[in-house]
């Protein structure tokens, strides 16, 4: 490795010069780079030297940009077959918020210090919790594109975007008589669902997903074996957690044996399709069937726009997933095992249990008795 000064005249015949570093990558193919200063190439030479040394370094020549690292990720995950809502979630996530912050950037020139600057101006201009998929996803681009040789490391991989506990969203619970309004009001082709959403905490997408061959009435139990998404395809879990099988009491093998009778049916042979048999579009169960059942109930709370008669007019007050809640909290008060729950909920892991519900666990009496026992046998 060298720097020599290079001069030359320019078409104006002004003389030019610049300092040129001439070096073997790790290949040992030669290359060479040229700066206006000399302290300038001395600096990236050291660097250059010691990132050649470890078997990190990239040539300028061989990088590309962000923006075409992005989109060499997103057809990645295309030709893997990933979920249409995944693939959305990776273009909006390249097109709103990385793209426009360090979508020029050449990989090469990509440092730890680049990307703690994006992070600051994600943090900045974005919630946290953007941020954080924003970060994550740059290191996602990063990893697939060291996979295909375009950058021999990944400089954004201990980047984080660190959620102080205050910041994280709270889980709103809906009371027992708030439920039993809901059922009081939904109507015979709404009920069945919510009762079951209610009680097994299904997510929207198995609960538009469930098969009648999954809901064993005789044994009391449901089986999740697929999904539909919110264009309504239907396909697997989106994890192996996905797959379970939660019990059902005697009320919901009651309800669901009579709605079995008069379900739409379908060539799918869905439990809860819509009008016609096929399958319930997300947005249709929140604005035709669950929204308007809240608002019947009185489950709702006041906008700042006026009906006819002057009144609020009301909105719902919960999402769906406010149900699976309600279906976790009723478990936890019954003293169901942290296994048991991770496994009905469809969580991957424990952790996920206990980070969304561990504050719903604690039992203050129980751990009163548990301590006076150990108490008494210390000191017997």
């Amino acid at each position: 490795m060298s720097i020599r000064k290079r001069s030359w005249r320019d078409r104006r015949g002004e003389e030019r010069q610049a300092w040129l570093v001439d070096y073997r990558d790790a290949a040992g193919k030669r290359r060479s780079k040229q700066f206006a200063r000399k302290r300038d190439a001395e600096a990236w030479l050291t660097s250059a030297a010691w990132q050649v040394s470890q078997g990190i370094h990239t040539p300028d020549s061989q990088s590309v940009t962000v923006e075409v690292a992005a989109k060499l990720w997103i057809s990645k995950a295309e030709a893997e077959g990933r979920e249409r809502s995944t693939i959305k979630q990776y273009k909006e996530l390249a097109r709103l918020h990385i793209v426009p912050l360090v979508g020029a950037q050449k990989l090469s020139r990509l440092s730890m210090p680049a990307v703690e600057a994006f992070r600051d101006q994600l943090v900045a201009t974005r919630s946290r919790a953007m941020a954080g998929k924003a970060v994550r996803a740059l290191s996602s681009i990063l990893t697939e594109a060291q996979r295909r040789g375009l950058v021999a490391q990944n400089v954004a991989k201990g980047v984080k975007v660190v959620r102080p506990s205050r910041d994280r969203a709270h889980i709103v619970i809906p009371t027992q008589d708030e439920l039993r309004a809901l059922l009081r009001h939904a109507d015979a082709g709404f009920r069945p669902m919510l009762l079951t959403a209610i009680v097994t905490g299904l997510r929207s997408s198995e609960l538009r997903g469930l098969l009648w061959i999954d809901v064993d009435l005789k044994g009391g139990t449901i089986t999740v074996s697929q999904r539909a998404d919110q264009w309504g395809d239907i396909g697997p879990p989106k994890s192996r957690a996905g797959y379970r099988t939660i019990p059902i009491g005697p009320a919901i093998v009651s309800e669901l044996r009579q709605w079995r009778l008069r379900c739409p049916k379908g060539p799918l042979g869905l439990a809860f399709p819509n009008s016609d048999g096929g399958v319930l579009h997300h947005s249709n169960l929140l604005s035709r069937r669950f929204w308007p059942t809240q608002v019947r109930a009185g489950v709702a709370i006041p906008t700042d726009k006026l009906d006819d008669d002057g009144h609020p007019m009301m909105r719902a007050k919960y999402g769906l997933h406010a149900l699976r809640h309600a279906a976790a909290s009723a478990w936890i008060r019954q003293g169901v095992d942290l296994k048991r729950l991770t496994s009905w909920m469809g969580h991957s892991s424990v952790q996920i249990t206990l980070d969304t519900y561990g504050h719903l666990i604690a039992d203050a009496a129980g751990d009163a008795e548990i301590a006076a026992a150990a108490q008494a046998e210390l000191l017997a």
